[in-house]
This record gives structure tokens, C-alpha cells and sequence, in this order.
């Protein structure tokens, strides 16, 4: 198989990058609520020191893992809203959601960086599903101002369910979209977890994949361990391809691996799998 390719240089300071932090990889997801709260701390201070080096701008976001995806498991919150019992399911699971976020933006404030949190719900609509209304102004405000913008998987009001869940990964697709047709640049997104990249039904890591390949790979690419509402690799992978159409190349990588991250801010190369347009 082919290698992945360096990464293209990053353009410019204005040029926006996406990562997201899987709730894999800061959580235990197999156990309701339990945050990984010496992982959380290492990447938020990975994270903080490699944007003071380099200036690059971010939108970071991340998982609910086993936060709001075990409250959505609980109150059945996928398979629609048609118990009125379930308006306090749908309330505890935005609650779990936006807990696990302050425990990330505790970290991220003790390393010495400045969150600003936009949780989807408070700027998204969404429509049978999926984000359907809303902007990234939000968001580009808040980079032009020097924050680091922060957001995470979310419950939305929808106009045609009731409420439905936004994976970190949808919103992030919805607000990559926006933000290019605002002339925002945005170049690379990296997903970090808790395993090397995509691996193959023989679980063999897949250094490169085309939007070509979605098809064929589609039946070896799996859920998430534990508790998961929204797909786990296979919705990752699917997301990355549609940002290829974009124009961003993304690289899905392991985060437990200390220095990832900051290489990836660097503009290095890391190890895991690149998804790319076809050269």
C-alpha cells in the first residue's frame, strides 16, 4: 500500500485547522461518565503549548463518549421523540454532553489557553437528523479575537423529530462547509482516537484511503466500543471523505500517543491514515 504523503505546508496563519478529540479517547465508554482526566489534561496541554509555537488557528471539538452517549442510550433519544418523557431524557443528555465540555475547557484554562465554547445547540438547527440552520460567524469571530473556539457533539432541536442528535462529526462537516463559503480557509482536519487509524478486517492500519475506496471498506469499518449513538469509525471515515470533496485532506490518528498532536499543529507528518483526495 501506499505511504501517506507529507502533509501540504499550511498556507498561512489565517488557514484554519479542525480537530477533534473522540470520546474514546476522553473517555472510558464502556463506563457511564468516566472522563479520562489525566489524558484530558496531557492533550489540553499538548495542545495549548503547540498553538503559543506556532499561531496556528483551530477549532477544536470532541466526543461525548461515555457522557452524552450513554444519557442518549437511556432515554432512547434516537428513536425519536414521541414520549413526552423523553423531553427529560433529551435534557439529561444535553446536561452529560456540556459536562464532559467543562471538563475539557478545565483543562484547556489550567494549560493556559482561552476557550470559547459554542455548543452546537445554541447556534445549530437541524432538520430530519441532520444540521440544517445556523453559521460559523461564531467562529470566526472568536479566532480573529485569539480564542480557541470549542465545540462537541450536541443535541439539537429539530423541526421536523422533536430533538436529534448532532455527532461532533456532522457539526463539524456543517461548519467546514460554512466556513469555505465564507472564504475561510480551511486545510486539514485530524481526528484523533484511541487506535493508530482505520484498520482492515484483519486489523491492519490503512495508511491512505480515496473517496473511491468508501465503498469497498465500508463493511470492515466498525462502531465504537462501548457506549455509541452515532457510528463510531465508519461515521468518521464517511465524514472525512465528504471533506475531501471540500478540499480538506484529513488524517486519523491515535491520540493516547503523547507529541501526536502537537506534530500535527507543527504541520509534520503523523502516523495513521490519511484520507485525500486521488493524486
Amino acid at each position: 500500500m501506499a505511504k501517506p504523503k507529507r502533509p501540504q505546508s499550511i498556507a498561512s496563519e489565517d488557514s484554519i485547522i479542525l480537530i477533534k478529540l473522540g470520546g474514546s479517547l476522553l473517555t472510558d465508554k464502556r463506563t457511564p461518565e468516566t472522563a479520562r482526566h489525566d489524558q484530558i489534561t496531557r492533550l489540553a496541554t499538548e495542545l495549548t503549548e503547540a498553538r503559543q509555537e506556532t499561531g496556528r488557528r483551530v477549532i477544536l471539538s470532541h466526543g461525548s463518549g461515555s457522557f452524552g452517549h450513554a444519557a442518549a442510550t437511556r432515554f432512547r433519544i434516537t428513536e425519536g421523540f414521541d414520549d413526552p418523557g423523553q423531553r427529560t431524557g433529551a435534557s439529561v443528555t444535553q446536561e452529560a454532553a456540556s459536562r464532559l465540555s467543562r471538563i475539557v475547557v478545565e483543562a484547556l484554562l489550567a494549560a493556559g489557553e482561552c476557550p470559547f465554547v459554542l455548543a452546537p445547540s445554541s447556534f445549530l438547527l437541524a432538520r430530519l437528523g441532520r444540521p440544517a440552520h445556523g453559521g460559523a460567524e461564531a467562529f470566526t469571530l472568536a479566532l480573529d479575537r485569539g480564542f480557541l473556539p470549542v465545540t462537541y457533539g450536541d443535541l439539537l432541536l429539530d423541526t421536523e423529530l422533536g430533538v436529534s442528535i448532532a455527532s461532533t462529526e456532522a457539526v463539524l462537516a456543517y461548519l467546514a462547509k460554512g466556513l469555505i463559503k465564507k472564504r475561510q480557509p480551511v486545510t486539514h482536519a485530524y481526528w484523533f482516537g484511541d487506535t493508530e487509524g482505520v484498520l482492515d478486517s484483519s486489523g491492519k492500519l490503512i495508511p491512505v484511503i480515496h473517496p473511491d475506496d468508501l465503498n469497498r471498506l465500508r463493511p470492515s469499518l466498525g462502531g465504537s466500543r462501548g457506549y455509541d449513538v452515532t457510528g463510531g469509525m465508519s461515521h468518521r471515515v464517511e465524514t472525512a471523505v465528504r471533506l475531501v470533496g471540500l478540499g480538506i485532506t484529513s488524517w486519523i490518528a491515535d491520540g493516547t500517543v503523547p507529541g501526536l498532536l502537537a506534530k500535527a499543529l507543527r504541520g509534520e507528518a503523523v502516523p495513521g491514515t490519511c484520507v485525500r483526495a486521488q493524486s
